[in-house]
């Protein structure tokens, strides 16, 4: 708004008393203060108001003048309530610094002039942005990305002071304006957002995360693959993305709220394009899966991946190693009684295909173009990625003196180091950061499980990879909890054979073998079966196992006697000791 507004403005009762040439200056806000030196408090383009508090004698006014037009300031409105007439070292003061100077009637409130201001700058804004936005809208729409959503963000910064995010279902920052918003935080607000979406809530969702009250608004996808309204929200509930807000919407204006809308749906483009350059990767995917599943030549499988490498991993050419994860997202079926339409079954392929693309770029690289080395298919209810990953340093050489002060530089071969340079996924590590908020997405009808391939070096490995990541998955959907992951390393253990025993042969095992012992600790408080899993955990040891308990070893002799006399097993035998641990592992 211009200087020249309030002055026609009856109800503010400003009296112009110099600067009628300046008139035409924009105000961009309003600041009261009677500071002799206000200036760490301006941005430029401010109406100051004063009552004059900070005026001593005459000398005072030509320095606080020269601070506010130093510091750009749009004009100085001094209220009369204070001292009657506004001094005329004030004015000439405005005089000299080509600063408009307005006199403030005593009957009139700083405050009303502030509101005034306040509201005025506001809508203007708003329309401006309103304009700028639809301009970009028909940037994006009709031709080549305008800069894609950093430019919005950046706008709703700049001339609405909002801070925005742009965040994927796990919480990843893929855009933003200010300052960086820590994974956790981000992980915090996609939870938030998640569980409110579940719940068949209207966005916005009002969130308050450390103190801070976030708005976060729903990013539908509006391409090919959008889910139509009328569908289950479990069908894209994983994988929308969402804009969060640094403020509450609960009390914003029809006009703010459409404006923001707006804005999810510029953002929707920019996820569209996401998603048709991801067609490629997808294809390249399909077609190697297909290969491997039909059990086609290894060359042909090799000829494929020569092909995929160079989409994959641009400017290397071939892919020395190849993992392969397979994931699933299981939904319990709707209630009979739910609303018409919504589906007893979903499919869970497309779902866990959106999802792993996710959950397998770098939480830690921000950006909508993150996953260009992920290549993921879908078939049936399974998604299955295929990884490439680059060349594997050569062995860190071994030292033979370890340092004594526990720290370990790149030449010592330490387990850390070598973790750092090894490029292989691993299943606790994919799902740690984003366990938090897929669980809330998930709620209490949805499991994702994932299993993780060791990698393989050429075509022929690839049909193994698979079968073992399918094995992993497995073995991870057997364990409790909403969100599971098994890796390869866990195959090649005990663990492997127990999550496929039926439930009612482990629950007679674990039975027959400790219920005696529970009974008789019931009993008599003897701690036979604490005493049973320190025996085994000290691989049979006397000494050991009775330091653990802090026993004399003629107790522990006691108490392993008592066991084999309760059970009927000899503890000394591998068989029955080995008995004894699956039926604690199982228990």
């Amino acid at each position: 708004m211009r200087l020249r507004a309030l002055l026609e403005t009856d109800a503010l009762g400003l009296r112009l008393l110099g600067g009628e040439d300046e008139l035409d200056r924009t105000v961009r806000g309003v600041m009261t203060t009677d500071l002799r030196d206000p200036s760490r408090y301006l941005s430029g383009g401010e109406l100051v108001l004063t009552g004059l508090a900070w005026r001593r004698d005459a000398s005072d006014s030509e320095p606080f003048v020269r601070i506010l037009a130093g510091a750009g300031v749009a004009g100085l409105a001094a209220g009369e309530a204070e001292l009657g007439d506004i001094p005329a070292d004030l004015v000439e003061a405005c005089v000299q610094h080509r600063l408009p100077l307005f006199a403030v009637h005593e009957t009139v409130a700083f405050a009303t002039i502030t509101e005034h201001v306040v509201r005025q700058v506001s809508g203007e804004r708003a329309g401006d942005l309103a304009a700028v936005v639809d301009r970009h809208r028909r940037l994006m729409t009709s031709g080549p990305a305008g800069g894609g959503p950093e430019v919005v963000l950046d706008l709703l910064t700049s001339d609405l002071d909002l801070h925005a995010w742009v965040l994927s279902p796990t919480g990843r920052r893929i855009a933003g304006a200010g300052a960086p918003l820590p994974g956790p935080l981000g992980a915090a607000l996609a939870g938030h957002h998640l569980a409110a979406t579940r719940t068949g809530r209207r966005g916005p969702y009002r969130a308050a995360v450390a103190g801070t009250t976030y708005s976060l608004f729903p990013i539908r996808n509006t391409g090919r693959g959008a889910v139509p309204a009328t569908r289950d929200v479990r069908e894209s509930v994983l994988s929308d993305w969402l804009l969060a807000v640094e403020a509450d919407a609960s009390d914003w204006p029809a006009a703010r709220l459409d404006l923001l809308q707006g804005v999810t749906q510029l953002i929707a483009v920019e996820r569209d394009r996401r998603d048709a350059a991801r067609t490629v990767r997808r294809r390249l995917a399909q077609e190697v899966l297909e290969l491997v599943q039909a059990g086609a030549a290894p060359a042909e499988i090799a000829a494929r991946l020569r092909v995929a490498a160079p989409v994959l991993l641009p400017g290397l050419g071939a892919a020395p190693q190849w993992q392969v994860v397979v994931a699933r997202v299981d939904w319990a079926a709707a209630d009979a009684a739910g609303p018409a339409g919504v589906p007893a079954e979903l499919a869970g392929g497309p779902v866990a295909q959106a999802l792993l693309e996710e959950i397998l770029v770098d939480p830690a690289v921000s950006g909508s173009d993150s996953a260009d080395r992920i290549a993921v298919a879908h078939t049936g209810d399974e998604a299955i990625a295929l990884v490439p990953l680059p060349a594997v340093p050569a062995p860190l050489p071994e030292t033979v003196d370890a340092p004594t002060d526990n720290t370990a530089g790149p030449e010592t071969g330490s387990g850390e180091a070598r973790a750092a340079q090894d490029p292989a996924l691993h299943a606790d590590a994919l799902l740690a950061a984003v366990r938090e908020p897929l669980s809330a997405g998930l709620a209490d009808d949805g499991r994702l499980t994932l299993g993780v391939s060791a990698a393989v070096h050429s075509a022929e490995g690839l049909r193994g990879a698979l079968e073992e990541a399918r094995h992993a998955r497995r073995v991870a959907a057997a364990r409790p909890g909403r969100v599971c992951a098994a890796g390869h390393h866990e195959l090649a253990s005990h663990v492997l054979l127990l999550p496929f025993v039926p439930d009612d042969v482990r629950r007679a095992f674990t039975a027959r073998l400790l219920d005696p012992l529970r009974d008789y600790d019931r009993r008599h408080r003897a701690e036979l079966i604490e005493t049973l899993e320190a025996f085994l955990d000290c691989d049979g040891s006397w000494t050991r196992c009775a330091a653990r308990l802090h026993l004399h070893v003629n107790t522990l002799r006691y108490r392993v006697g008592r066991i084999e006399q309760l059970t009927g097993r000899d503890l000394s035998r591998l068989e029955d000791k080995l008995d004894f641990f699956l039926a604690l592992r199982m228990s």
